[in-house]
């Protein structure tokens, strides 16, 4: 991958989805399984970089009693211890759903090449559902994003555990 940054992707939510990206989500998705078990809403991430997993994190904001205990932020921290670098411009992030503004904040900061997430958040998303900071040209990196991947295995969990607490 290069490390150089893509334009944003503005394909109306569509994605172009491999067998590597749904491989990856699963193992988003294994992290979100165990966030649920925990009590915790249901989002798990990896971050990717040269085939091999070097961050993972899943939500764990409600036994932290910590905001910012978003799976995102877990991941984009290994990541960076693992490599030794706050900068991940040759890493993917996968997110079983769309980031909130802080996260996506943190993955521009973080510069990384590729944003890949499953199901959409029309209530704080911030890949386009609510606010794109994604579409932003005046920001100075421009991560690519993919969306949709495995969208229905991440909604379906986020909302097996919102219906559960009503």
């Amino acid at each position: 991958m290069s490390a150089a940054a893509a334009p944003a992707n503005r394909d109306a939510g569509t994605t172009r989805e491999s067998s590597g990206d749904a491989a990856w989500m699963s193992e988003a998705l294994a992290l979100a399984e165990a966030a649920l078990a925990r009590g915790e809403v249901p989002v798990g991430a990896v971050v990717v970089c040269e085939g091999r997993i070097v961050g993972r994190g899943g939500n764990a904001p409600i036994a932290r009693s910590d905001p910012t205990a978003h799976a995102e932020i877990f991941a984009l921290r290994e990541a960076a211890a693992a490599l030794g670098n706050y900068r991940l411009s040759a890493c993917e992030l996968f997110v079983t759903l769309e980031p909130c503004a802080m996260c996506a904040g943190a993955i521009l900061h973080a510069r990384l090449a590729r944003l890949v997430f499953g199901a959409t958040d029309p209530k704080t998303g911030a890949c386009g559902s609510v606010i794109d900071l994604f579409a932003r040209r005046e920001l100075n990196h421009h991560t690519r994003v993919e969306r949709g991947v495995a969208a229905e295995r991440c909604a379906a969990l986020l909302t097996g555990f919102f219906a559960a607490r009503r």
